[in-house]
């Protein structure tokens, strides 16, 4: 059955509606923005008994956790005779497009060749088995593949093996064939899309908001798998990420740094389309006054990319020459980053500024956090186009950020933007906003005009609207141009949209 259009399968990966941040409120405003439209929240979780943190709008009429860890649903047997050989020869292609791209082995023909099995419930008893370890031990000890040199173990094996059934796990959701599948990231999220659109015809529409793969290679690099492991997996992210690019019928990067690493990583030119993230002008007013003392502030959740350390070490060089200064963070520690809190608490120590530090939480005012400044920072190593700027720059606040993602784009020359992990750097940004007052002013009120200009919510979420109409065959009706941000839409199409806070 085609696509009305009025209905999307939204699929994520760790975020909507189980975490609060940046992605996850622009999963929000989408489906608050289209009350016409129904949803089902296909959601990749660790366990899948993760609390639902959203409140739930009623156009979602499904919501399903599919758990990546824990005890796999034993459905299916493992291949047996002849279909355990075609299984063993589909996958040690499937391994050998990730391991040694040159040997002419198609990624995207073998995953299918998986996902035909995982349907039919016998891909986890499948790669359980003994052949497969000594399927990926043989490819790994080939003489001209770097992994050779690592000497990989049978233990190596064993891991290679675990991480990989769970990522391929996803290959066994299914997706509504009357649906448009959406995918709020690349990798994990666009399995069940790929396979929808391989068996049913399903369109696909993929959306990044931080570059996935370069997240991954960030990520690995404090893993403590060894090499083998490390090859296997992120070979294994290049290859999903390049066929998604590939293969969406649609990609809507959201800044235009985005769609340079989607160029690059093969997505044709003719199916990008970037789509701004929006904030509703009117949810994040003109903030007023600074606060009497001297305060850096900072939204978002507490999570090593983020790279609150050197917000820190930058706060601390800026005191020693502004004893006054208080730097105040907003935000959740997510689970399993209690330890990464720790770090933070120990580290403000060392450098003895903890004095003046405050961990203030998550709060239900977003726009009362941004106030609270002098200036706004964000130090992230990795970025989108991130809501806590747009919506700090709808407050009126300067922002200090660092150069990454799409942050470049959505400041402009309203803000000052430097290099990340150079604590030394911001500070001195810092300190020439602090000391001069008019200009703090200045770049403030022009920052709230961009967003107006460029960044506004109702844009955001109409162009999104044509999107899933254009994907599903249907008319798009020409949208007339909001007069400004604050023109009530009567459209059925376009109705009033919803603003949010974020902590990104």
């Amino acid at each position: 059955m085609p696509s009305s259009g009025r209905h999307v399968t939204m699929l994520t990966e760790g975020t909507y509606p189980h975490v609060h941040g940046g992605v996850s409120t622009w999963c929000d405003q989408l489906v608050r923005g289209m009350p016409e439209v129904d949803f089902q929240i296909l959601a990749l979780t660790g366990s899948g008994r993760e609390l639902v943190t959203w409140e739930l709008p009623p156009n979602i009429y499904r919501h399903t956790a599919f758990p990546l860890w824990g005890s796999a649903p034993e459905r299916g047997r493992a291949p047996r005779g002849r279909e355990r050989r075609r299984f063993t020869d589909t996958y040690e292609r499937f391994l050998l497009s990730i391991l040694d791209p040159g040997a002419g082995c198609d990624f995207g023909e073998s995953l299918y060749a998986l996902a035909d099995l995982a349907r039919r419930g016998g891909l986890t008893a499948a790669l359980r088995s003994e052949r497969v370890l000594r399927s990926l031990m043989w490819i790994w000890t080939m003489p001209h593949l770097p992994t050779a040199a690592a000497r990989p173990t049978v233990h190596d094996a064993l891991t290679a093996t675990d991480l990989l059934e769970h990522a391929l796990r996803p290959l066994a959701a299914r997706i509504p064939d009357d649906s448009v599948a959406h995918a709020v990231s690349s990798g994990l999220a666009t399995l069940p899309a790929l396979t929808a659109q391989h068996f049913e015809g399903v369109p696909f529409l993929l959306t990044e908001h931080g570059i996935y793969l370069r997240e991954r290679y960030l990520g690995y690099r404090t893993e403590a798998q060894r090499w083998p492991v490390k090859a296997l997996m992120l070979g294994f992210y290049r290859e999903l990420n390049s066929l998604g690019y590939r293969k969406a019928d649609l990609i809507t990067p959201c800044n235009q740094y985005n769609r340079r690493w989607e160029e690059r990583g093969g997505a044709p030119v003719d199916r990008i389309r970037t789509v701004y993230n929006g904030v509703d002008p009117a949810a994040f007013p003109d903030a007023g006054p600074e606060p009497e003392v001297p305060t850096l502030s900072w939204c978002g959740r507490v999570d090593p990319i983020k790279d609150l350390e050197t917000l820190i070490r930058a706060y601390a060089i800026t005191r020693a020459e502004l004893p006054e200064l208080r730097l105040r963070l907003f935000g959740p520690v997510p689970a399993g980053n209690e330890d990464y809190r720790t770090r933070l608490e120990k580290l403000a120590a060392e450098l003895g500024v903890t004095d003046g530090i405050t961990f203030e939480g998550r709060v239900s005012d977003v726009a009362r956090a941004y106030a609270a400044g002098s200036v706004v920072m964000l130090s992230s190593i990795s970025e989108g186009f991130p809501f806590s700027l747009i919506e700090a720059m709808s407050c009126g606040r300067a922002t200090v950020s660092t150069d990454v993602g799409g942050v470049r784009e959505a400041v402009g020359d309203t803000g000052l933007v430097v290099p990340p992990r150079e604590p030394a750097v911001m500070a001195a940004a810092v300190t020439e906003l602090l000391r001069d007052g008019a200009r703090r002013a200045e770049l403030g009120r022009r920052a709230r005009q961009r967003v107006v200009d460029r960044f506004t919510l109702h844009r955001s979420v109409d162009g999104f609207r044509r999107i899933y109409r254009e994907l599903a065959g249907r008319p798009v009706p020409a949208a007339p141009e909001a007069q400004d941000w604050t023109a009530l839409l009567t459209d059925p199409w376009r109705p009033e949209l919803v603003g949010g806070g974020s902590l990104s």
